[in-house]
């Protein structure tokens, strides 16, 4: 038995952060519901990642709506937003990601749903809060990331800002929202009501940085300095923490004593024996490090400092992912199925419980595909 079965879970939203906390909770065990609109559905549907669809809507959609149901309603038909309440007074837990006022406007506010079901757990995800002069703004994952010093952390001193190539605030922010919820649930054990919990984009990926701003408040607020030699890493951390070009592949450096790196390398590094310098001086460093890699492979360079305790390992593409020994022997993959029997292969839950990997079949559903077997279960009495 999964954690969180006999929960329900109504989604109201849209995109990426609020449906992968969906996502999550479904893998947990939860019936997530996806309350859409008639006919075109949620908007993801429709955003594509490389043009590719299944069944008319997107790849992405599938990605991070496998393992839910889809009911489709329209918030302003009266009776449908009759039904929707009714589903609401038996849901655990409600979330939505609609900018501040709409739900207030339908008449679906925590304080309204309260009075539907006083033990509903309402979540929001917001982009910038509910308040301030950001409040409104579009929660879009690359403006976040803009306006939250994430890309500057990333790429080398001399290259302008470097944006993170996944949508991390929204992806961050789900895996906070699911946090939220369920520290939810676990309050409403105690309180014997509902709760309310909220996230924004914004605070998510803040706190994603949470060591750098830190660092940054405590140290006379000097800005992060990337360095500038190509596969510079965290701009805290000092040499030879980076990606380093070879003969053949690129060579991951964690942390490791240089002065024992430069000895298996070949690389005469007396001159740094001051630890201050690994920081001050770290692109020198990196830069006489880079140069001697270069020299060989990075297999034969990895055998050799793995052979002597070196934290390393390779860098390596999708193609080179997907034909490791650990992807099969870990089952990292699995495939899904939508109702027109159409597979698709995927990631799984990172979690494991009891020993258990948690993995379900089911695809993302159609729009209201599930109307009338929620309808028989829900909505009879």
């Amino acid at each position: 038995m999964k954690p969180l079965e006999g929960l329900v879970v109504l989604e109201f939203c849209q995109f990426l952060a609020g449906p992968s906390a969906g996502l999550k909770l479904a893998d947990l065990g939860a019936r997530v519901i996806k309350i859409e609109r008639p006919v075109k559905g949620e908007a993801c549907r429709q955003l594509s990642i490389k043009d590719l669809f299944v069944d008319d809507s997107s790849l992405l959609f599938h990605t991070i709506n496998r393992n839910k149901e889809s009911f489709a309603a329209d918030l302003k038909n009266p009776d449908d937003l009759a039904i929707v309440k009714k589903l609401i007074a038996k849901a655990d837990i409600m979330t939505h990601n609609f900018r501040p006022g709409v739900m207030e406007k339908i008449g679906l506010s925590f304080k309204d749903t309260a009075t539907i079901n006083p033990r509903i757990i309402y979540g929001v995800v917001t982009g910038y809060g509910e308040k301030g002069p950001w409040a409104t703004k579009p929660g879009q994952d690359l403006l976040v990331q803009s306006i939250s010093g994430l890309t500057w952390l990333s790429g080398k001193k001399s290259q302008p800002p470097v944006p993170f190539g996944l949508a991390v605030a929204d992806l961050m922010c789900g895996n906070h929202f699911v946090q939220g919820l369920l520290a939810g649930l676990l309050k409403r054990t105690k309180i014997g009501k509902g709760v309310l919990v909220e996230v924004s984009l914004l605070e998510s990926i803040l706190d994603v940085q949470f060591e750098v701003i830190t660092t940054y408040l405590n140290n006379g607020k000097k800005i992060p300095e990337r360095g500038d030699i190509q596969g510079s890493a965290h701009t805290l951390l000092s040499a030879p923490y980076g990606i380093y070009k070879t003969q053949q592949g690129y060579l991951a450096l964690a942390m490791g004593d240089l002065q024992c790196i430069g000895k298996i390398i070949g690389v005469d590094l007396d001159q740094f024996q001051d630890k201050a310098l690994w920081f001050s001086s770290r692109d020198s460093i990196r830069k006489l490090l880079s140069n001697q890699l270069l020299t060989d492979t990075a297999d034969n360079w990895i055998e050799l400092l793995n052979n002597n305790g070196i934290w390393c390992g390779k860098v390596l593409n999708y193609n080179d992912l997907n034909h490791q020994k650990f992807i099969q022997e870990l089952g990292l993959k699995q495939t899904v199925q939508n109702t027109d029997a159409i597979p698709l292969t995927t990631t799984r839950s990172p979690i494991q419980l009891d020993g258990k990997i948690l993995t379900h079949s089911k695809a993302a559903p159609k729009v209201g595909e599930d109307n009338i077997k929620i309808h028989q279960f829900f909505l009879n009495d």
